[in-house]
């Protein structure tokens, strides 16, 4: 009896603990924002070797009395893994003294204001009240006909009507969505480059700013591509001698072209504006014998039990994004297969090299 007892209350301890840790899993997204907008892994990235403690509060300009504050946070942020300390020689006078500095890590090195691939403005826009916001109102949503959380939080708008009005929103947006697409058409590029061989055309829908667009012609001059997004987005952008910016709607129509680009863009959409979207590029491309196909950048979510777990858990983190502030879902393999055949896509092959995302090439 005395066992079971004690069994019952270790097992009370740990749900305790478990319910803990994701009640206050915010502070560590939250403590990763300070950081970020302290531009913390600039200082200690320019400081060039690792940085003790008190060199980073007079590098933040902040008062000696937060130095303590300091401390705290980047020690969360080092069980994190987002820094790490080595010991370090200092010399004070005569004497000389042992530290711990401060370095980068991997991941930090990926927040970096001005690095080549950073997703700094990811994270911040991710993290910024406007989107943050929705959360609060999941439930509310849930028990009201609202389309979503972000409708309910921001007077019945959807995120793009909100960004077409609200300019903070739309430039933090796209800059979010360029600092991804750096990334991603890095890796694409790098590994499977050859999904752009022989085409004289590309159209990519949702394009934003031009980031993969640039990225594409630059690696391959012979081909045109097109840039494509609402006006709002892309008023004012200047093209260059193969590439060019047009403004539209991908519900109603998308330009014509060898081939069709779609980088994130169908999770963000439930399956019947899929299907109009989907349509529409059947549309636009001409058919496999000369050489038309459908590039999609999108996430294959994974339904094995076997699964590397911190893919599944950030499908899992995304799904419920999209289902909070969109209209759309991560997808399996079976659900992406009935949208291409049902709006008349004969065949598709999925590439999983983007992580937590997969390259699919669908054919007419």
């Amino acid at each position: 009896m005395a066992l079971q007892k004690e069994e019952l209350s270790k097992n009370l301890l740990l749900s305790q603990a478990h319910i803990w840790n994701h009640i206050f899993s915010f502070i560590k997204s939250m403590s990763l924002k300070c950081a970020i907008e302290l531009e913390i892994p600039d200082i200690i990235n320019c400081h060039g070797s690792p940085m003790l403690l008190s060199e980073l509060v007079e590098a933040l300009a902040i008062k000696e009395e937060r130095t303590q504050s300091v401390y705290r946070l980047m020690r969360i942020l080092v069980h994190f893994g987002f820094f790490v300390k080595q010991s370090v020689s200092t010399t004070k006078g005569c004497d000389e003294e042992e530290g711990e500095g401060y370095l980068l890590t991997p991941a930090s090195r990926m927040l970096l204001k001005e690095g080549p691939l950073s997703i700094r403005p990811f994270l911040l826009a991710m993290l910024d009240p406007i989107l943050m916001d929705p959360w609060q109102n999941m439930s509310k949503c849930l028990q009201n006909d609202n389309v979503n959380a972000f409708h309910t939080t921001h007077d019945g708008m959807s995120l793009w009507d909100l960004a077409g009005q609200e300019p903070r929103l739309n430039q933090f947006f796209n800059e979010a969505m360029a600092s991804d697409a750096r990334l991603v058409i890095s890796v694409v590029l790098e590994r499977r480059g050859p999904v752009f061989h022989g085409l004289d055309s590309i159209v990519d829908v949702g394009g934003g700013t031009g980031t993969v667009a640039k990225a594409i012609v630059k690696a391959f001059p012979d081909i045109s591509c097109v840039s494509f997004d609402l006006p709002h987005v892309v008023n004012g952008l200047v093209g260059s001698k193969n590439l060019t910016y047009v403004s539209g709607d991908m519900f109603e129509a998308i330009p014509n072209a060898n081939a069709v680009l779609l980088k994130w863009i169908l999770h963000d959409w439930n399956d019947e504006e899929c299907k109009k979207i989907l349509k529409n590029c059947r549309q636009a491309i001409p058919c496999k014998e000369d050489g038309g196909k459908l590039v999609i950048v999108d996430m294959v979510r994974k339904v094995d039990e076997d699964d590397d777990e911190l893919i599944k858990t950030n499908q899992l983190f995304f799904d419920i994004l999209m289902m909070t502030c969109l209209t759309g879902k991560e997808r399996s393999e079976k659900e992406w297969a009935k949208l291409f055949l049902d709006v008349g896509f004969s065949d598709y092959k999925i590439t999983p090299i983007l992580g937590v995302r997969s390259l699919i090439e669908v054919y007419p």
